[in-house]
């Protein structure tokens, strides 16, 4: 009987669906709103280029390649097998030219949408780097909030915590960047006396 109403209950959940939170279901919105804004700002050659490489990075479209390849090496031996001219004779000059060119574009072609989908990372680091900002303020302030309540609050003993006293403070972000740009110099110019160091 438990377990009958448990399974129940498990295929009425299931069927209805998860229930997101609020903020999650916001969060969740808000990404596909970044994913939809991206794609519209494509032109239409790039969504073409996209849609290419696409066809062309499954595992049936290098079969297909191969197949073709093999087909065109057959149909020219049998010509010669027959006596008759080779559309393309050995070493099969169109076909490498073919094969050379087909491998051209394609470069071009993961180029161009690997170049859409970094501009796509660059925007999701910015957001996270914001919400990231964001959070750190948020628990510096309920830091702050905590540290006035215990003040006020008569039956909590009064005392003098530093640490709690240094995160109740918002880190400044021009501040991080100057001492991440400094550290990378820092970094920068001790590399080559341990590069020295490890060739002796």
């Amino acid at each position: 009987m438990r377990l009958g109403r448990y399974r129940r209950m498990s295929n009425a959940e299931t069927s209805a669906g998860p229930i997101l939170p609020a903020h999650i279901e916001e969060t969740v919105k808000a990404i596909a709103r970044l994913h939809a804004q991206h794609r519209k700002g494509a032109t239409g050659l790039q969504r073409g280029v996209e849609t290419l490489t696409r066809l062309f990075s499954r595992p049936l479209a290098a079969a297909l390649l191969a197949a073709a390849a093999v087909g065109w090496i057959l149909v020219n031996a049998t010509f010669i097998q027959l006596g008759r001219p080779a559309l393309d004779p050995p070493p099969y000059a169109f076909l490498g030219l073919a094969t050379a060119l087909a491998a051209l574009l394609m470069t071009v072609f993961i180029l161009i949408t690997q170049r859409r989908e970094d501009e796509l990372s660059e925007l999701r680091e910015q957001l996270t780097l914001e919400l990231a900002i964001l959070s750190e303020q948020k628990a510096a302030k309920l830091i702050e909030l905590l540290e006035e309540l215990r003040h006020d609050l008569p039956t909590v003993k009064d005392r003098l915590d530093l640490e709690a006293r240094s995160l109740a403070k918002p880190a400044d972000p021009e501040t991080v960047l100057e001492a991440l740009k400094e550290s990378q110099g820092a970094e920068v110019q001790d590399m080559p006396a341990e590069l020295g160091q490890s060739r002796l």
